[in-house]
């Protein structure tokens, strides 16, 4: 329903929202699921089109176009990697780094061959590797067992933060497809990764900042890891 999508922004041309975890974004091309994020919001907002996509269990700050114009000016910013994206995660292992420390981690990207729902930044991809750079900064480690990080993607490749900090040897948290032996200890029930500030130009012209406060099932897996430490 609608009422369960927290709106941030609206104006007559965006739509800039909340993502709740565990919904999907759109239909695969079996259909499925029967509800997703787009089914959703075209109910209210039947013009509405997709610049951008969170995978089914990131939540957070989302930007979509209520028309064609907008729908154009904003897919050429991402495309051409003018917009600006901030996430908050919690790996697997403490970084040997200071707080606010970063870690760039410029691999490519490309399909796994074993595991088609998969990819991997590494030379054994199937087909073509493109280009793939996260920025990771140290906020805080949790004892010597987990990292609460910043992650700044430069580029937009599917899965990419999961998929580098995973080849950073330092997994998400709860990441099923990442991180199978994921020693998070149930602290969370998906990926602990949330997308919390976009930064782009409204048609128009003007520059804004959006930003999504961390859900709560986030904030609880903070608050069990740091009282294990």
């Amino acid at each position: 329903m609608i009422e369960n999508i927290p709106i941030i922004f609206e104006d007559d041309n965006v739509l800039v929202i909340n993502k709740p975890a565990g919904l999907t974004v759109h239909k695969d091309e079996r259909g499925q699921p029967n509800e997703t994020l787009l089914d959703i919001l075209i109910e209210k907002y039947p013009g509405l089109k997709l610049v951008h996509r969170l995978d089914k269990d990131t939540s957070g700050v989302m930007v979509v176009a209520k028309n064609e114009m907008a729908h154009e000016f904003l897919k050429q910013q991402f495309q051409n990697r003018e917009t600006k994206k901030v996430y908050r995660a919690i790996l697997s292992g403490a970084l040997k780094m200071v707080e606010g420390e970063g870690k760039i981690i410029d691999l490519p990207i490309g399909r796994s061959k074993k595991d088609p729902r998969r990819r991997v930044a590494n030379v054994k991809a199937d087909g073509q590797l493109r280009e793939a750079v996260t920025v990771f900064r140290l906020i805080e480690n949790l004892g010597d067992k987990y990292a609460y990080v910043e992650a700044e993607p430069k580029t937009g490749r599917t899965h990419q933060i999961r998929v580098h900090a995973k080849a950073f040897n330092h997994p998400i948290i709860g990441d099923g497809l990442y991180n199978p032996n994921d020693d998070g200890g149930g602290a969370i029930s998906r990926q602990a990764l949330h997308a919390c500030k976009l930064t782009l130009k409204l048609p128009g012209g003007a520059s804004r900042l959006f930003e999504a406060p961390l859900p709560a099932d986030f904030i609880q897996a903070l608050e069990k890891l740091r009282a294990s430490c």
